[in-house]
């Protein structure tokens, strides 16, 4: 077990917490034989949920902690306050060494605040940005940044579309990923006062596959496998993103269910369109890992499910042996 991925997961973050979070470490050390999972929280409430699973006892630990951050509470503040909360002592459970990932379904601006003050943040990273993977036609795009950084300098889109490239190259396979930078227009003259200053830096950066601007409706077409933005711009497009398909998927239900012609059709075409929209379910590639500190942190939806967790996980066993961290440090040149 010595080359076991060890992940420390907030067991008490998230609109599911506990039930729907221990399910998916179960279901992680289950399926994979290399990661060891380390649960934060109230131990007593993490046993009791635990009872019901049969599940290897080796990879699954216990960590008390007796305190939870909720979702309304100041980010930095509770971080520094409540130093037992389920998300504080997982964060050092990475700052420490003793875990090579965190995961948690919890209050973003804690873990995002956590993660920088706690595990810390690559020399010369200027600023760490949250990057989700989103479904394309094509396959998958990464959004950097969609939540950490809404204000943002020309230079920390550069340092983005560096370590999103290199996000892409090592832990998705993908060779001399594109980046793009999103915009209001494909010509170079168009947009706001941080676009039109990013792009020419964006241009002259030779170790980055730079294609130009993208138009928001081309994302979904796969233009690019990195798209670069400032926080403000990449979560609107984000939650835009997510809303759309969650009001395409209940139209289609809905068309499918309509009468009894469409019933039947709906059972001739079950298996292609479920295969189809599986796609499209931006859970199963996992968490938003906060690109550029020292271990890795990982923020998975609030209304996270077990798939979601579990595939979390396992997305850290690959940044781990890949050594994402590693290759970010040669494409930064830190």
């Amino acid at each position: 077990m010595g080359n076991c991925v060890n992940v420390a997961l907030d067991a008490m973050g998230g609109d599911n917490a506990p039930s729907e979070i221990i399910k998916g470490a179960v279901d992680a050390v289950k399926d994979q034989d290399n990661v060891r999972v380390f649960l934060t929280g109230r131990k007593d409430v993490i046993e009791a949920e635990l009872a019901g699973y049969d599940y290897p006892r080796d990879r699954i630990e216990i960590v008390e902690a007796s305190e939870v951050i909720e979702m309304g509470e100041s980010p930095v503040m509770a971080i520094r306050k409540k130093r037992d909360s389920s998300i504080v002592v997982a964060l050092n459970l990475v700052k420490d060494g003793k875990c090579d990932a965190f995961v948690s379904a919890g209050s973003t601006g804690a873990v995002l605040a956590g993660g920088q003050l706690l595990v810390g943040r690559i020399k010369g990273v200027e600023r760490p940005p949250l990057a989700p993977l989103i479904p394309t036609a094509d396959g998958v795009s990464l959004l950097v940044d969609c939540g950490a950084n809404v204000d943002a300098r020309p230079t920390h889109l550069v340092q983005f579309a560096k370590m999103g490239s290199a996000y892409m190259k090592y832990a998705m396979g993908i060779n001399n990923p594109r980046v793009a930078l999103l915009n209001i227009g494909t010509e170079e003259e168009k947009g706001n006062a941080l676009v039109k200053e990013t792009y020419p830096l964006l241009s002259s950066s030779t170790d980055i596959n730079f294609t130009g601007s993208i138009e928001a409706r081309d994302i979904p077409q796969g233009g690019a496998d990195v798209i670069v933005c400032d926080a403000f711009a990449g979560n609107v497009a984000l939650k835009m993103y997510e809303g759309v398909g969650k009001v395409l998927l209940s139209k289609i239900k809905g068309a499918l269910t309509a009468n009894l012609k469409t019933k039947i059709g709906a059972l001739l075409i079950k298996d292609t369109l479920k295969s189809t929209l599986k796609e499209f379910d931006a859970s199963q590639y996992g968490g938003a890992p906060l690109l550029g500190l020292k271990g890795l942190v990982v923020k998975t939806h609030g209304s996270a499910k077990a798939g979601e967790v579990r595939n979390s996980i396992i997305q850290c066993i690959t940044f781990k042996e890949q050594d994402v961290n590693g290759k970010i440090r040669e494409y930064l040149d830190l």
